[in-house]
């Protein structure tokens, strides 16, 4: 067997994965190893510390009961600070090897294994320190409006604003759908609602009860599988909203833990005026209204047959009254005591698998979701660690703590804005604290535009989305699909940057997924696109070309990046309809709907260049727009296209899976008698 002598050199240069003939394993030093297996360190500097590779450490057990302890001293010879080259001198590192084996050469077969086990080891090695620690910030109905570098400068959103300055900011980045269930789904799954049943062809477009069957199919992979797979700690913070149970009160099949996530703390359902005593019922008004009407024409008819049968003026059985009256009490029991208690079933805050609080102080709300975030940092330091914080702000009821309120200059909606901004805040410092800034992907966002018809008394209570038509709800128009998207990674991403280019909150499913090495799913059609090379500036350009714009299940518009020209073109095949018109949104119904007397067809779409009209306010037309007609073919080539890709699937918002059933009701104590309090009121500050 060759051996190198004193004043040679080892080139590892060569094919990728081939081993130099022959060569003793003692050559092959932990420097030389890792260049082999990881080209990307060449280069830098080797400060690991010597005393690292002693034995029972670094190296497994399997590697030193062996008895090869003459080549781990030899190991523990390397000097801080050698660099990394592809061509390294290691005549004196061959010089003790030998010495230590007494000037002989290793069994070949002993060096084999023995360089296989190094191999490993430090492939391990390689592969944990170049996979960052990712952090994914969501805030709640929050507008593009609402955050001072999207152009607001009467809100104050120093962090996120500090945030966007350090690193990249998107301002054509679009929610896949206008509502918190949905676009949640998508974001978490890197798909399109329709793919998954998380769209919904009724009013109810969002998941109505913790105990109903509907949610997001244990079927789907979302990103923190993925990460998970990868060796991730993957956490989940906050609103979860993607539906609990599926046969039983306990089978949590779309709980986070069966989506890949290790810890969950939070709320399985989302907000609600019903959460708070203080606020009125906004769940489902117009049927709640329908069904107090119905009972109470049961009750006056009950009324009526009585009296008419006490004074003889119907003929009618008692058996007949008491069979009515007994089936109207029934009715009223089975509505009520689901909206009627809609506090108890609904808010409620869980700590993993277990009930912590039913119905949940949102008083403490806050303050847990914070201290939750920064502990989960500190136990995790080490990585790598995925953390989702989902803000319970800024959804109304606009729950603030008493050092915010009265503090900003747009009333309690403007007091939640900074108080999330505060939060935001508090947990990058957690992450500096930890000396993890430059090792840690972090994003912000918001599941979709602002609220635009959340008021009382003539007060705003829901978000601006600057000057893009529309918000929350709206599948079309701009403001209820165009939010925040701001990352961060020091020494990898650019700081102080800015793209327009078109993207989505689904690109985060294949975003991290790369970051992790981690592995998509090859069975289904993944509709986000990897932002790395955009964000990095390798790429001037998007991969989206065609981006399609739902309400629940009906598609009301389609975007076309044209690449060639680099024109930016938005058809709007369905609108709503404003109440009244011209407001901008349906304040007579709190959420414009997606279909029937409500919206309006048009036939040709609607054109817009988004371009030089990102506002949407002048329709373009054939007379005013040579391209008319041509960028109106192409965008519904595209939709049949886009159609053939679609397969059907199981409704998971249908009036079945959309409705209150008691035997999923999740209940800490005995149905119905559900209440508990195990956070308790101990340290209540907010840190």
């Amino acid at each position: 067997m060759d051996t190198l002598g004193t004043g040679t050199e080892s080139s590892v240069q060569g094919d990728k994965g081939k081993w130099p003939k022959m060569l003793p394993v003692c050559e092959l030093t932990p420097v030389l190893l890792a260049a082999l297996v990881h080209p990307s360190l060449e280069n830098s500097m080797w400060a690991k510390s010597p005393s690292s590779l002693t034995l029972g450490q670094t190296v497994p057990a399997e590697f030193h009961q062996a008895g090869d302890v003459a080549m781990l001293e030899a190991l523990d010879s390397l000097p801080i600070g050698t660099k990394i080259t592809a061509k390294l001198k290691v005549d004196w590192y061959l010089s003790a090897c030998l010495a230590q084996n007494g000037g002989k050469n290793f069994d070949v077969v002993s060096l084999s294994w023995l360089a296989i086990l190094l191999v490993s080891c430090l492939r391990t090695y390689a592969s944990s320190a170049s996979k960052p620690n990712i952090l994914l910030v969501m805030a709640d109905d929050l507008g593009l409006g609402d955050v001072g570098c999207y152009g607001n400068d009467t809100l104050r959103t120093p962090n996120i604003d500090q945030l966007a300055k350090e690193g990249v900011k998107l301002t054509q980045h679009i929610a896949a759908a206008p509502l918190c269930t949905p676009s949640r789904a998508a974001f978490l799954t890197g798909r399109y609602p329709i793919r998954s049943g998380m769209g919904s062809s009724t009013k109810q477009r969002v998941l109505h009860w913790t105990g109903g069957s509907g949610g997001l199919p244990p079927n789907e992979t979302t990103f923190a599988r993925i990460l998970q797979q990868q060796g991730y700690t993957t956490a989940l913070i906050g609103k979860w909203h993607q539906g609990m149970n599926c046969e039983s009160h306990s089978d949590h099949c779309h709980h986070p833990l069966n989506h890949g996530f290790d810890y969950f703390y939070g709320m399985p359902f989302t907000l609600v005026n019903e959460c708070q005593s203080t606020e009125n019922r906004r769940v489902n008004e117009l049927v709640q209204a329908k069904y107090w009407l119905y009972s109470q024409i049961i009750a006056l008819t009950v009324l009526t047959l009585l009296i008419g049968k006490l004074t003889g003026l119907f003929l009618v059985k008692w058996k007949a009254i008491i069979c009515f009256a007994l089936c109207g009490f029934l009715f009223f029991i089975s509505w009520f005591s689901s909206y009627g208690f809609f506090k108890y079933w609904n808010c409620i805050l869980m700590r993993n698998h277990d009930i912590s609080e039913q119905p949940m102080k949102l008083e403490r709300a806050t303050s847990n979701v914070l201290k939750e975030a920064v502990s989960f940092i500190e136990r995790n330091k080490h990585g790598p660690f995925l953390l989702f914080v989902s803000f319970l702000h800024v959804h109304i009821p606009l729950v603030t703590t008493e050092k915010f309120l009265g503090k900003s200059r747009h009333g309690l909606y403007g007091d939640n804005v900074e108080e999330m901004d505060w939060m935001v805040g508090k947990i990058l410092d957690a992450i500096d604290k930890e000396g993890l800034k430059n090792n840690t992907f972090t994003y912000f966002t918001s599941d979709h535009g602002g609220h635009l018809e959340a008021q009382k008394q003539n007060a705003q209570l829901g978000g601006w989305n600057g000057l893009y038509k529309g918000g929350k709800g709206m599948g079309g128009w701009e403001g209820g699909i165009r939010v925040p998207g701001i990352f961060r990674w020091p020494g990898v991403l650019p700081a102080d940057t800015v793209i327009d280019e078109p993207t989505s909150l689904m690109d985060i499913y294949p975003t991290v997924a790369h970051l992790a090495a981690g592995i998509m799913p090859q069975d289904r059609v993944i509709d986000g696109r990897n932002l790395m090379p955009l964000l990095q500036g390798k790429v001037q350009h998007s991969e989206h070309e065609f981006m399609f714009h739902y309400c629940g299940l009906y598609l009301h518009a389609v975007r076309w990046h044209q690449k060639d020209s680099g024109a930016l073109w938005k058809a709007h095949y369905t609108t709503p309809i404003f109440q009244p018109e011209g407001a901008g949104a349906c304040y007579r119904s709190g959420l414009c709907s997606c279909f029937g007397e409500d919206v309006t067809h048009h036939d040709p779409p609607l054109l817009f260049d988004l371009s030089s009209d990102p506002a949407e306010i002048k329709p373009l037309s054939p007379a005013t727009e040579p391209l008319f007609d041509t960028v109106i073919c192409r965008i519904e080539r595209a939709v049949q296209e886009h159609h053939r890709t679609l397969t059907p699937v199981p409704q998971q918002l249908s009036g079945y899976n959309n409705m209150w059933k008691p035997w999923l009701q999740p209940c800490c104590g005995t149905f119905p008698f559900c209440w508990c309090d195990k956070e308790g009121d101990s340290d209540q500050e907010i840190l």
